[in-house]
């Protein structure tokens, strides 16, 4: 069926959750557009429902029946009569079947089109189209392989290590490394369970391990005119597990020729796979800044910000008027970057316990504010961190000048949050950015998993100690001061009384 014609988009649906849809309402409502805020039984009283001109009921607590059900993300839209869709990232966001049911609806789906989630969302296609352009691909099978006797030819013909990875994986779901032989049986079987589970297709290939390597990724935009530009890469070495937790733009590890190099590769890739919208090609980088495509996600990035804070661009705008029809309205040659930008993810989770989830009321949350400080959330003071979903609380992300000031600002801004409830991941995040190979660029992928008790013990310095301290200083000089004075103390909740509002109004935030 053909694409529904397009025009300017006159009320948008948003089928997700969290910050990224506090995130793209407020970019559509700078562009005059209404949103209609999807919403589950555990989201009824959530910043986005609070935010949201309209709000949908899709379903209860579980993803699987709320906001991976196609069917009634589709429905709502027609109810509401929404012309667009937005996936934001994870849920339906790389679905290729639910792009072209958007599709067939009539509906845009402001993202790429279904035929390139399909292909470049199977990595063993991606890697085909990044040959026909000449990118280096890390080597391995040409193709899905089935059984553990497959696999195990391919490993003795590339050599130990290597990464098992499921073919339509993705977030770094699907994935185990192998250093021998004797590891093979049982990680193979691990992964095609995590592939099923995950992705619902247990296909897995395999590749050569590059040994330290760091992560880079190019962003990427098409229109549907022709035009095709980079905005530069973001560095997001500092993961668990593959699972990114910081991520900085500029990278600190590369020449402005491969810089240069990687951006026009990247669009290279984009014109021949026929891209659309927003894109983002990964590379890896062995010790001698060799580098290897290993894939491309075809959605928006949870790290986005960085590139933002450093172009000056809105990158959800960019994505809307793209799928209008608008042609991008900006040109390579007036891409500039400015300065240096970090995002640190910051998760309901305890790091001392193997980053174990730690759902629960958030009783009180104070965000850092002041120069060069942005924070994407969806968190205010009184909710419930759901079980259901991600962990992430907060993105705090800043700018300045250079990476040094960047991570000056980094350290300050951790310092000024306050999480008051669960346990958080900030005061790893303020051990890493304290960190001298942190600071240095001396680290690679596996630079978190090798460091973790060093930074988990270099943790008692995080701001949630600094926090309790100051605030039991302050209390037992309030005490002494009343009780010299003889007068009876009151207590006061102040800013953090819990308001009665009820939280399932979308109402008056």
């Amino acid at each position: 069926m053909a694409q529904p014609k397009r025009s300017k988009i006159r009320k948008l649906f948003i089928a997700n959750r969290g910050e990224i849809s506090c995130r793209i309402i407020r970019a559509a409502r700078e562009m005059s557009i209404p949103c209609v805020a999807a919403f589950s039984d555990a989201d009824a009283g959530s910043l986005p429902v609070r935010m949201a001109d309209e709000v949908a009921y899709v379903g209860p607590a579980e993803a699987a029946k709320s906001y991976l059900n196609q069917d009634a993300i589709i429905d709502a839209a027609k109810r509401f009569k929404c012309d667009a869709i937005h996936p934001g990232y994870g849920f339906l966001s790389e679905n290729a079947g639910f792009a072209d049911k958007c599709r067939k609806a009539g509906i845009i789906f402001i993202g790429p089109n279904p035929e390139n989630i399909r292909d470049m969302g199977d990595k063993t296609v991606a890697k085909e189209i990044a040959k026909k352009v000449g990118l280096p691909v890390i080597p391995g099978s040409a193709g899905a392989l089935e059984t553990l006797s497959d696999v195990k030819k391919q490993a003795k013909k590339i050599g130990f290590p290597i990464i098992l990875k499921a073919a339509a994986g993705g977030g770094g779901r699907g994935m185990r490394i192998v250093r021998e032989e004797s590891e093979l049986a049982a990680k193979f079987e691990s992964c095609v369970k995590e592939a099923v589970s995950a992705f619902g297709n247990g296909a897995i290939f395999l590749e050569k391990y590059i040994i330290q390597p760091k992560h880079v990724e190019v962003q990427i935009f098409a229109d549907s005119h022709g035009n095709v530009v980079h905005l530069g890469e973001r560095d997001c070495t500092i993961q668990r597990r593959h699972q990114k937790l910081i991520e900085e733009a500029p990278s600190a590890s590369i020449t402005q020729e491969l810089r240069l190099e990687l951006g026009e590769n990247a669009c290279k890739l984009a014109r021949e796979a026929g891209y659309l919208s927003a894109g983002t090609v990964e590379f890896l980088l062995d010790a001698d800044m060799n580098y290897y495509f290993m894939e491309m996600n075809t959605r928006i990035q949870v790290e986005h910000p960085v590139t933002e804070m450093i172009t000056g661009l809105d990158l959800i705008k960019l994505m809307i008027e793209i799928a209008e029809g608008k042609p991008l309205n900006v040109r390579q040659e007036d891409i500039r970057l400015s300065g240096h930008s970090i995002e640190c993810r910051i998760n309901a989770e305890d790091p001392s316990l193997g980053f174990i989830p730690t759902p629960g009321t958030v009783h009180e949350i104070v965000f850092p504010m002041g120069p060069g400080v942005r924070v994407d959330t969806s968190m205010f003071s009184g909710p419930v961190i759901p079980r259901e979903y991600d962990s992430m609380v907060a993105k705090v992300i800043v700018h300045a000048a250079n990476r040094p000031k960047a991570i000056a600002r980094m350290r300050r801004a951790l310092l000024e949050l306050k999480i008051g409830g669960v346990r958080s991941t900030a005061g790893f995040h303020f051990a890493i950015m304290n960190d001298k190979d942190f600071e240095a660029g001396n680290y690679d992928t596996g630079y978190v998993d090798k460091e973790l008790d060093r930074l988990n013990q270099s943790e008692f310095n995080h701001p949630e100690v600094a926090a309790v301290a100051t605030a039991i200083e302050a209390y037992m000089h309030t005490v002494r001061r009343v009780s010299k004075t003889s007068l009876t103390p009151r207590r006061d909740n102040g800013a953090w009384k819990k308001s009665s509002r009820s939280h399932r109004s979308p109402q008056g935030f």
